[in-house]
């Protein structure tokens, strides 16, 4: 199994590893990687392998079998080669900002109008969130954000813990997707924002709310029956 880097350290750009698996000349498997493979409305990471100052760009990275594939745009990597890898950097931290708003706007929809998400999608430029919502309304929707904006001025600390599946069960609020959780996993990656929120999450995450910036409402969208859809901004 690989090891994921990016589940302890998101600030992670540069580090060294080995391959150990190569399928079709372009499909590499890392002994250890911090390149996140695309999951959970965040998309992957992309940079370069680095053999012998041979640059191998990665393209895409997905997550098959347990498995994190890199996909590179050229062939030559070889299992049993040591490479040094590095992150498109910008890319990587302007999903974590995003991220970490998801969250923050999250807590509030819960908090406030017992609303899950069911579907999301972080982009460089905007993200946008789908969540059920009964009692819903445009106004309502910008004031939880004017509320996520004050809070961001707090500069809470986000910390990542873990936690059984027995005890992530005895607290349903640290889910807030609507399809559940997977019974197959046994312990769960928990992300929490001070002491106002925690969520199970396998994501990257900046490591105080100031660097979210202020979060700004581009479009909202009631879909029907329950749902609801906002598009945001970082400013």
């Amino acid at each position: 199994m690989t090891e994921a880097l990016y589940m302890e350290d998101s600030y992670l750009k540069k580090w060294d590893a080995n391959v150990v698996g190569v399928k079709e000349g372009k499909y590499i498997l890392l002994d250890k990687t911090a390149f996140y493979p695309k999951g959970g409305g965040q998309p992957w990471d992309e940079g370069y392998i680095v053999k012998n100052g041979n640059k191998f760009k990665v393209v895409y990275v997905g997550k098959f079998s347990g498995q994190i594939s890199h996909e590179v745009d050229k062939p030559g990597l070889k299992e049993g080669d040591q490479v040094s890898c590095e992150i498109d950097w910008d890319r990587r931290y302007t999903y974590m900002r995003y991220h970490t708003a998801s969250h923050l706007i999250s807590n509030i929809l819960f908090r406030k109008a017992n609303a899950k998400i069911t579907g999301n999608q972080i982009g460089l430029d905007k993200t946008r969130m789908d969540f059920s919502m009964k009692d819903y309304s445009p106004e309502k929707l910008r004031e939880f954000i004017k509320e996520a904006n004050k809070i961001i001025q707090q500069n809470l600390p986000i910390t990542i813990d873990y936690m059984s599946r027995e005890e992530v069960m005895a607290k349903p609020e640290l889910a807030r997707l609507a399809m559940g959780l997977p019974e197959k996993i046994k312990e769960y990656r928990i992300v929490r924002i001070g002491d106002i929120d925690e969520q199970v999450d396998g994501g990257t995450h900046i490591k105080s709310l100031k660097e979210i910036g202020e979060i700004e409402v581009t479009k909202t969208v009631n879909k029907g029956k329950d749902n609801r859809r906002i598009y945001f901004i970082l400013k």
